[in-house]
């Protein structure tokens, strides 16, 4: 039985890491991709996860397997393809720790998973199952991801879904929107960034966005507010949950360390999601802000996720 299964991408970070000597841009290679980063985060805090999705059968793609091996996550649902490479970031950072990307990925593997492929074994033995949007982007991921969704509410999965716009790997902000909105009735506990409110509900403020979400079907949203912490939402109202000061290093992560936080304490309470209220979304909100807050003090996602310890330490 596994915490969290998801599916999506795992993906190579190329992320810039000073010059050469000659004035050449370095890059270092991390794994990364934010479905792989949410377990990661869960797997530190000694939650049981598995992995579908697809790489290439390359130097990249074992590097990734052995990654997500290593921190345990369970892999029997990642499927090696020598026709395609796996996908790659270039991601620049600023001064502040915020984030350009540049995507490798036309296509990419992690695109090209199909409905066949899919480990219906490892779905239906998982208390959550997560979905990212970057899934949806292509086919046959696009079908690959609806069909796993169809069968984790059969198995009586809890539904996670956080979506992750990168507006280059859209033919357009509108296509986006569709697909994006596509998978929200269907999602139980939903996490968006205050970026992306407008894109996924029309409603530019989090606390308007975070009810159109729970209006719309979803039991738990949640808008991430950067360093000012997360709005979460429920049936019984909505509520500010202030972060924890940070001394920003790297961002990549931020956000899906926050929902493996998020996860961990919602599975840990034993509650369905339609039973969470106010009070309990605000704990589960709390554990995710302090994963943030010590994921962001590192270089990279899935390097920089913090063990139990180091989280409990922080929470009072």
């Amino acid at each position: 039985m596994f915490d969290v299964t998801t599916l999506g991408e795992v993906l190579i970070d190329f992320t810039e890491a000073g010059t050469s000597d000659g004035g050449m841009s370095l890059f270092e290679r991390n794994a990364g991709g934010a479905p792989a980063n949410v377990l990661v985060a869960l797997q530190r805090l000694g939650h049981s996860t598995a992995f579908i999705g697809k790489v290439g059968a390359d130097m990249h793609g074992e590097f990734l397997r052995r990654t997500l091996e290593g921190e345990g996550v369970d892999c029997s649902g990642l499927v090696s393809d020598p026709a395609f490479f796996t996908t790659l970031a270039f991601v620049a950072l600023a001064p502040s720790g915020e984030r350009t990307f540049s995507f490798a990925r036309k296509p990419g593997a992690d695109t090209r998973i199909a409905p066949d492929e899919l480990p219906r074994d490892v779905i239906a033995s998982s208390r959550v199952f997560h979905v990212g949007s970057l899934s949806l982007t292509d086919e046959p991921a696009r079908s690959a991801t609806r069909a796993a969704i169809s069968l984790a509410r059969e198995a009586g999965c809890t539904l996670s879904y956080d979506p992750n716009y990168r507006a280059n790997l859209w033919s357009s902000p509108e296509a986006a929107a569709e697909q994006m909105r596509s998978v929200i009735a269907d999602t139980d506990l939903m996490k968006i960034s205050d970026e992306e409110c407008a894109l996924l509900t029309g409603a530019a403020d989090p606390e308007d966005a975070a009810r159109a979400l729970v209006d719309a079907g979803v039991k738990v949203a949640v808008v991430t507010l950067g360093g000012s912490g997360a709005y979460v939402r429920c049936a019984e109202g909505g509520r500010t949950v202030p972060g924890f000061p940070a001394e920003v290093v790297d961002t990549t992560g931020a956000g899906d360390s926050f929902w493996g936080g998020f996860l961990a304490a919602f599975c840990e309470s034993g509650l369905p999601a339609d039973a969470v209220t106010l009070d309990d979304a605000e704990r589960f909100a709390r554990m995710g802000n302090a994963v943030a807050s010590l994921c962001v003090r590192g270089r990279g996602g899935i390097p920089s996720m913090p063990d139990r310890a180091a989280v409990e330490a922080l929470l009072p």
